[in-house]
């Protein structure tokens, strides 16, 4: 039965103390009925759904006023009608004999939730009742109403302790334990349940039961001492616990990766010691700094990180005595680890302390002969804690970089790497602020890029004369930060350039031919409608002079000459390296360290999108007045592509003339693909002033054959196969001009309700623009029909789609 209905039906007013406490608890018990049969159904609902909508509106209206109940009451069948009909639905959408109002998440698991908090002693809240068992042997029986299983209950009552727990101060060691042997359960079940449901339940609430521990464990130094330790082991396990069913049976990344390579228990402990002891030693911090203000007039007052190193001693000697025997359960190195994290954190201080050393002082003494105690009492303790490890310590070791005057040194002489790269990089916007890009007969690239080269060469000239022992330390940094400034300039160089997309026209709206007309007279017109051409707004930006097909090419020269010059400059820093001192002969074994890594990549991509961007400029932006504005404007006959040929063939001729040898083949081919895509979008999306009758065809084959004809050259241009290759599309689509329009709208029918799985009775959907040109590709197939000069075609367009003859 669905209980919360029937006792609507059998309480009455009478049963209570008023009307309005019969009100309020009518309103509770409707929103259980909304809770579980609307909100959180167990089955999905349709929002449609009339039963729904019938309670929704009971449900509402007994906000103002309580409904009547009686059984024969017409508010309360219509409240049974809506209610049974929504909770004796089924899978196959036929009507059961089983209810469904309590088994939709999260509700059944909150109403269950509630059951088992009836297990708790009434006069003891972290007591567990004698009568237990029984007691659970009857809530067990509402498994079946709300649609749980032992999995669930596993989880719930694990959810249950660990809330009561929190709940009641935190002390409880014995419920604190019960939680875990509950989780190790629910580890078992994780592991054999796959259920996508039960596994977001399953997260939810091991995050949260994880997020509680790991707020204290994250800082354990402030939550714990030594009176409270054996709660933190509780606790510890807990997170430990949740953690490993997150990463082992939820996480998709752990089962990607081998089981070996993770180890999440080890994973949490060190990351709970070093995030609970950097906390620690930032306090310490504080207490020193407190401690050096106030002795700060008296004689031998010492300096703060004398005082820090002492009582940073002091912490390190209360971790090992305290905390690392319990987390060394989970952890065979937490000392060590701990002891690791200490010198890091001293050491992060200490470096801010020798930066500001000028000159040896009784504080630097000080501090230095503290720091050095310091440093052997964590070593020590790092040692004794690991020495039973397979590597005797020297893995943690490692994590404990000694404190060396050489990292003083080392830090001075990035900072000097820094300023002189600042330096390089406003050498760059200031040159290029400044440059025009102009060509010139004597030099092919740009005077911006041959003077931040020399500026490149300076530095390295100037590192290399630094009186420091590391230059090969410190050469990776330097070339790693010249290599970013030679791409900020490659960045700039070819940035505002444009890209195909910003030169290519905007497609105008599809309309269909007027028949027959032959656009006679059309070119009285043809001024107006070449200006009603619609061409992407950004290529007026680029009318600037630095930004000509002139400026472009010497863009890509530079490009290409920057890039021709990195095997000189990695060759020089080779040299300067065998002479410097401080090289070693292992240093130019590692060839990576002297290598430009991130430019050359940034070079060769911006000779292409220089040249991308050159060859759509050139066909849709210089010569659109011969192609995209004049070509087989009006009568096809009368206006073919020699005017574009020509003017094609003198920019081709340009280039050949200005551009780099090595990069030459690169634009031509970029040219050639402009000029096909072109053609092709004069054919497909030319605008109501072009029109294609099947005699027109063998005009087209024609003129695309003189087009290609000029990227051949008799030979002596592009290789045929590459010209074959970016032809395909054009190729492919050419014979559609030829073939009868009745047999372009079968195969325009045929593939639109192929491929939009249309009913061949229903209206054909309009195939939205790919730009992927084929004949297989039904927007293909109807811009064909669109620009056919035949009755039949337009009659069909007509019809199917109602398109307009002109824009």
């Amino acid at each position: 039965m669905v209980v919360p209905l029937e006792l609507l039906q059998q309480l009455k007013v009478s049963d209570f103390v008023d009307e309005q406490e019969y009100g309020e608890w009518q309103k509770r018990t409707l929103k259980v009925l909304e809770a579980g049969l609307i909100l959180h159904p167990c089955l999905p609902l349709d929002k449609s759904n009339s039963a729904a909508q019938r309670l929704r509106k009971i449900i509402h209206g007994a906000l103002d006023k309580p409904i009547e109940t009686g059984r024969n009451n017409e508010s309360m069948q219509v409240l049974r009608s809506a209610v049974v009909s929504l909770a004796n639905r089924s899978h196959d959408g036929s009507l059961s004999d089983s209810c469904h109002w309590a088994d939709g998440i999260p509700l059944n698991l909150r109403l269950y939730e509630m059951l088992l908090q009836s297990c708790f002693d009434a006069n003891c809240e972290s007591s567990i009742i004698g009568e237990f068992d029984e007691l659970m042997e009857q809530i067990k029986k509402t498994w079946a109403i709300l649609g749980l299983n032992q999995t669930l209950h596993n989880l719930c009552f694990t959810w249950v302790l660990f809330h009561r727990f929190v709940a009641t101060g935190q002390m409880d060691l014995e419920l604190l334990s019960a939680v875990d042997g509950q989780l190790a359960e629910v580890a078992k079940d994780a592991k054999a349940t796959k259920d996508s449901e039960y596994s977001k339940i399953l997260s939810s609430t091991l995050t949260s039961i994880m997020g509680w521990a790991e707020k204290r464990l994250l800082a354990y130094h402030e939550t714990f001492d030594r009176a409270n330790v054996e709660t933190m082991e509780g606790i510890v396990s807990l997170g430990v616990a949740a953690a490993k069913i997150l990463v082992e049976d939820i996480s998709n990344e752990y089962r990607r990766r081998r089981r070996t390579e993770v180890n999440v228990a080890r994973e949490r402990i060190e990351t709970y010691i070093r995030s609970s002891l950097r906390t620690a030693f930032a306090q310490v911090m504080e207490k020193a700094d407190s401690s050096r203000r106030a002795s700060r007039n008296q004689p031998n007052a010492l300096p703060l990180l004398a005082i820090l190193a002492k009582d940073v001693g002091s912490l390190a000697f209360h971790e090992k005595q305290v905390f690392s025997p319990i987390l060394k359960r989970w952890h065979p190195f937490a000392a060590g680890l701990a002891m690791a994290t200490l010198h890091v954190c001293y050491g992060n201080e200490l470096k801010q302390f020798i930066s500001g050393i000028t000159e040896l002082t009784p504080d630097a003494v000080q501090v230095l002969r503290a720091t050095d105690q310091l440093e052997k009492d964590l070593v020590q303790i790092a040692v004794e804690d690991s020495v039973d490890s397979d590597d005797g310590g020297k893995a943690i070791i490692r994590m404990m970089p000694p404190y060396e005057a050489e990292t003083a040194i080392a830090n001075l002489v990035k900072i000097w790497i820094e300023t002189r790269l600042d330096r390089l990089k406003e050498c760059v916007d200031r040159h290029l602020q400044h440059e025009l890009w102009p060509q010139t007969n004597q030099e092919r690239c740009a005077a911006s890029a041959v003077d931040v080269l020399r500026i490149v060469n300076e530095t390295l000239d100037a590192f290399f004369h630094l009186p420091i022992p590391m230059h090969p330390a410190l050469l990776p940094e330097l070339i790693n930060g010249l290599d970013r400034c030679l791409r900020y300039y490659i960045a700039k160089a070819k940035s505002s350039c444009g890209s195909r997309n910003t030169f290519l026209p905007t497609m105008p709206a599809l309309t269909r031919c007027t028949i027959s007309s032959k656009f006679q007279g059309f070119g009285k017109k043809r001024d107006k409608f070449s200006n009603s051409q619609k061409r992407n707004p950004q290529v007026a930006t680029n009318g600037d002079n630095s930004f000509g097909i002139p400026q472009l090419c010497v863009r890509i020269n530079t490009l290409q000459w920057i890039l021709g010059e990195f095997d000189v400059l990695e060759k020089r820093i080779i040299t300067l390296l065998r002479n410097s001192e401080s090289a070693h002969v292992e240093d130019f074994s590692n060839g990576l360290a002297k290598k430009f890594e991130l430019s050359p990549a940034a070079c060769l991509e911006g000779i292409q999108k220089l040249c991308e961007a050159a060859a759509y400029r050139i066909v849709f932006h210089d010569l659109s007045h011969t192609l995209w504005d004049g070509l087989y404007v009006g009568d096809p006959s009368s206006s073919r592509i020699d005017p574009f040929v020509q003017e094609l063939e003198r920019n081709l001729q340009f280039i050949s003339d200005t551009i780099h040898e090595k990069t030459r083949t690169r634009i031509i081919t970029e040219i050639m693909r402009a000029s096909f895509d072109g053609f092709l979008l004069v054919l497909l999306a030319g605008g109501p002033s072009r029109a294609f009758t099947r005699k027109d065809s063998q005009i087209i084959e024609d003129d695309f054959k003189v087009l290609k004809d000029i990227f051949y050259a008799n030979g002596d241009g592009l290789p045929t196969e590459l010209i074959d290759k970016f032809s395909t599309s054009v190729r492919y689509v050419l014979p559609l001009f030829r073939i009868e329009t009745e047999s372009i709208i079968e195969q325009f029918r045929h593939l639109t309700l192929e491929r939009y799985k249309s009913n061949a009775r229903s209206r054909l959907p309009l195939p939205p623009t790919s730009g992927q040109w084929d004949p297989s590709e039904p927007n293909t197939l109807l811009r064909v029909l669109c620009y056919r000069n035949d009755e039949l075609a337009s009659k069909f367009l007509k019809k199917t789609y109602d398109l307009p003859k002109k824009l």
